[in-house]
């Protein structure tokens, strides 16, 4: 359905006449009476009677007007969640609490008039489908994992090594020590359900327990982290790696201890991808916060897998 001709029947519909409508459109009252005839020969009905009162709305026209509305809005909408200016930052983090989301925390406080969608999508493959169509404008994510480069007109830049810890409850082996080393993991059961296969934290863990010799179990079904937070505190068997900037919200009672892992540190890359061609005015903005705000990359004493490109 041609547009323009629904806008131009609205238009007259309002103004009760063709020449006062093609005034309003700017256009000329030829134009105006070549649409309505056109859209009338897409519906099959008659939409206007001429009068000399100017033009009515036929029984059909009148049916027609209130979808007619919705349509011109619905395309409004349409337009306007895609014109970069006028929509906001659409950014993907991976989940509410970790440190993409501190990040864009901050990005909020320091640039308020800037309005943001954050959103979370699953997959690196799904991240980078909705970059390329322009669903979201950024992701952070983890890249690029061993094997499957990002496409080329993918941008990307590291912008946080986040050092994990050990996650322990009270009755845990390790819950008074100050800090572990990685080697004095070895032969502890580190439990983490969310790990997927073919996922860029899979990448990373499975470089880690290849290196290391250590046993991380991904086995059971995943619950979510406040279901993980209550076997954890309730298995002295068991402990979990979580992301040193991870927001806990947990019941004081739960007793768990959040160890600093040394001799080295193992870090999770926080990466920013973006479409080379997105021209959303806020983009360079985001990016320019965050490489004047987040500092720390490739320092010494840490690890990260040898996939992940040095600053």
């Amino acid at each position: 359905m041609d547009l323009d001709a629904v806008r131009t029947y609205v238009a007259v519909a309002d103004a009760g006449r063709f020449q006062r409508a093609a005034a309003e459109l700017s256009i000329t009252q030829q134009a105006v009476s070549k649409r309505i005839a056109g859209l009338e020969r897409d519906l099959g009905v008659r939409l206007f009677t001429r009068t000399p009162r100017g033009a009515e709305l036929t029984i059909d026209g009148q049916a027609f007007l209130p979808h007619a509305r919705e349509l011109v809005r619905v395309a409004e909408r349409a337009v306007t969640s895609v014109r970069s200016g006028r929509r906001p930052l659409r950014v993907d983090v991976l989940n509410s609490r970790g440190a993409a989301s501190g990040l864009m925390r901050g990005f909020h406080r320091a640039y308020p008039d800037v309005e943001l969608d954050v959103l979370m999508v699953w997959e690196i493959e799904a991240a980078v489908a909705a970059l390329r169509s322009g669903a979201i404008d950024a992701s952070f994510r983890a890249v690029a994992m061993p094997g499957r480069p990002l496409p080329e007109d993918i941008a990307s830049v590291r912008v946080l090594d986040e050092p994990l810890e050990l996650l322990t409850g009270p009755d845990h082996a390790l819950a008074g020590a100050r800090s572990v080393t990685l080697p004095q993991l070895v032969g502890h059961r580190i439990w983490m359900p969310g790990i997927v296969p073919g996922t860029e934290w899979a990448a990373y863990y499975d470089d880690l327990v290849a290196e290391f010799g250590l046993t991380v179990e991904a086995t059971g079904p995943n619950f979510g982290s406040d279901a993980l937070l209550d076997t954890i505190a309730d298995t002295p068997a068991l402990a979990t790696f979580m992301g040193g900037l991870t927001r806990l919200v947990r019941p004081a009672d739960h007793g768990l201890r959040r160890i600093p892992v040394t001799d080295p540190t193992p870090v999770y890359p926080h990466s920013l991808l973006w479409h080379r061609d997105n021209p959303h005015p806020a983009l360079p903005t985001l990016r320019a916060h965050l490489a004047a705000t987040v500092t720390g990359h490739d320092a010494a004493g840490t690890w990260r897998p040898r996939w992940v490109s040095p600053i």
